[in-house]
C-alpha cells in the first residue's frame, strides 16, 4: 500500500525508477531495442514467407500449364501427321487448306505462350532433350531422323524428341 501511494504521488513512475532514472531508462531502452530487434525479425520472416509462396504459387501454375500442355501436343501430332499424308492431287484442297490453317494457329498460340518445338535434325545427341529409340546408318552421336518432336516450354522440357541417332556407318548414299 505504500508503493502505491509512493507511485501515486510520483505521478505514476515507479518508486525504483524514481531511485535511479538512468537505470530505468536503459532497461527501457534495452527492452524497446529488443523489441524493434523482434518486430525486424518478424517483418523479415513475413517478407520470406510471401516472397517463398508466390515461388511455390508460379511453380505450381508452370507445372500445371506443363501437364495441360503435354496432353495437347498429341492434337499437334495428328495434324501434322495428317498434313504429312494429305493427298497431292486437287481433291479436297478447301479442307487441306482449313487443316494447315488450324494447324499453323495451334502452333502460333503455343509459341505464344512459350512452347518451343526442340531442334533434332542433323544436331548432336543431348539425353537432356532427346530420347534416342533406334539407331541407323549415319554420323556417330549425330540425331539423323525423328519419330516425335520434343517440345520445351520456356526453359522446362515438356517432352523428349523421340530421335534415330547415327551408328558412325556411312550411308550407302555417301558412298556412291
Amino acid at each position: 500500500m505504500i508503493s502505491e501511494m509512493n507511485e501515486a504521488e510520483n505521478n505514476g513512475i515507479p518508486e525504483e525508477a524514481e531511485a535511479a532514472p538512468e537505470e530505468a531508462v536503459n532497461d527501457y531502452r534495452k527492452k524497446a531495442e529488443e523489441y524493434l530487434a523482434n518486430w525486424q525479425r518478424t517483418q523479415a520472416d513475413f517478407m520470406n514467407y510471401k516472397r517463398r509462396t508466390e515461388q511455390e504459387r508460379k511453380e505450381f501454375l508452370l507445372s500445371a500449364n506443363a501437364e495441360l500442355l503435354r496432353k495437347l501436343l498429341p492434337v499437334l501430332d495428328d495434324l501434322e501427321r495428317a498434313l504429312d499424308h494429305a493427298p497431292e492431287d486437287g481433291e479436297a484442297q478447301d479442307w487441306l487448306e482449313g487443316t494447315r490453317l488450324v494447324a499453323k494457329k495451334f502452333r502460333s498460340t503455343l509459341e505464344s505462350i512459350g512452347v518451343k518445338p526442340v531442334l533434332s535434325l542433323g544436331m548432336t545427341f543431348d539425353p537432356t532433350v532427346h530420347e534416342a529409340v533406334h539407331q541407323d546408318k549415319g554420323p556417330e552421336g549425330t540425331v539423323v531422323g525423328e519419330f516425335q518432336k520434343g517440345y520445351m516450354l520456356h526453359d522446362k522440357l515438356l517432352r523428349p524428341a523421340r530421335v534415330i541417332v547415327g551408328n558412325g556407318e556411312e550411308d550407302a548414299k555417301e558412298e556412291s
